[in-house]
């Protein structure tokens, strides 16, 4: 085991499940590059370097640069997908989802359904989210409720190096299309990860802390920072558990349930919008099957209902920060 970052740890994902299985491939706009240009024949690797390496180990029938048509290319991976190659597919920034939803909400998320279970799709969209990376509206949002509210997707939102490489790993060999999101400010994030492969299991979430008197459920980027509430509150008596949902969809709805009657206080943490998103979704499900065993009422951290600004210091507003966190979290214990 050694440490890795979360970009790191997405790359030896890619490169182990390539190496294991010929079928998978990968494309995207600037991943490989280097078709007549002077220097040495390599990878650019995408707009931040997470697939850089690749391609001189697999070459260019596997490693594939894609025009700046997201409709035509993640419409090839759906079809690749459906005659028997596991694609994965960059989707550069989710924010660009719009151009080629119809390949993925109309098609992909419903060849199983509508041929009865004999068709498989076995197709990983990968793609950038999140605030905090100074990119303006048009690449920084979280959109993740929206493909989570498609049935026959898989939502992903790995939290971590380890968590990056397993669910990678996890999404690579699944059947169904995955949606694989990467907050982009976590890409240097770094820690122990194993070196062999292995996986993490989707619907399943993971408690990174666990205390009995707030409940903590949130995810992707947000975890590290309710980790650190979370560590930060046990020192004034308060403990906390925290629940990374790993996957929006499926959900682990048995483990929100367990620990929000266990502990009869809820913070539920969002990054995305507050309308018709995932902290929305889970305070639904929670009052509607544990209602009873709340202490207080559920508190909902998440953006305001407005893009993500450009401007440094409203972007650092903008996204739900510890000290949001920690006031929603001393609110709910104080009842």
């Amino acid at each position: 085991m050694s440490r890795k970052t979360y970009r790191q740890a997405i790359n030896e994902a890619l490169a182990q499940e390539m190496r294991r299985d010929p079928t998978v491939v990968f494309m995207g706009e600037d991943n490989v590059g280097g078709m007549g240009a002077p220097g040495e024949d390599d990878a650019w690797g995408g707009v931040l370097g997470v697939t850089k390496g690749l391609m001189p180990e697999f070459g260019r029938e596997r490693c594939l640069d894609t025009p700046i048509s997201e409709s035509a290319f993640i419409g090839a991976a759906v079809g690749a997908a459906a005659t028997g190659l596991r694609p994965v597919a960059e989707l550069m920034f989710v924010d660009f989802m719009g151009v080629c939803l119809d390949q993925i909400f109309n098609q992909a998320a419903k060849f199983r359904y509508m041929f009865g279970g004999k068709a498989v799709t076995p197709v990983v969209i990968r793609t950038m989210y999140g605030a905090g990376f100074r990119a303006a509206s048009q690449h920084s949002q979280c959109l993740y409720p929206i493909f989570t509210h498609i049935p026959g997707l898989k939502v992903v939102m790995p939290s971590s190096p380890y968590e990056a490489k397993g669910l990678m790993i996890q999404a690579i060999r699944d059947d169904d299309p995955v949606i694989f999101l990467e907050h982009k400010v976590l890409y240097d994030d770094e820690e122990e990860v194993p070196d062999d492969p292995y996986t993490l299991p989707f619907g399943e979430a993971n408690l990174t802390r666990e205390g009995n008197d707030v409940t903590l459920v949130t995810l992707g980027r947000m975890v590290k920072f309710c980790n650190e509430v979370a560590d930060k509150l046990e020192g004034d008596g308060i403990r906390c558990s925290v629940i990374d949902l790993r996957t929006t969809s499926p959900l682990d709805e048995d483990t929100i349930l367990e620990n929000a009657e266990e502990t009869g206080r809820v913070v539920i943490v969002d990054e995305s919008n507050p309308r018709c998103n995932i902290a929305t979704d889970i305070s639904a499900l929670i009052a509607q099957n544990a209602f009873d065993a709340l202490k207080a009422p559920i508190k909902m951290v998440t953006a305001p209902h407005t893009p993500p600004p450009f401007a440094p210091e409203l972007e650092d507003l903008y996204i739900p920060d510890q000290a949001k966190i920690e006031a929603a979290v001393r609110e709910v214990a104080a009842h």
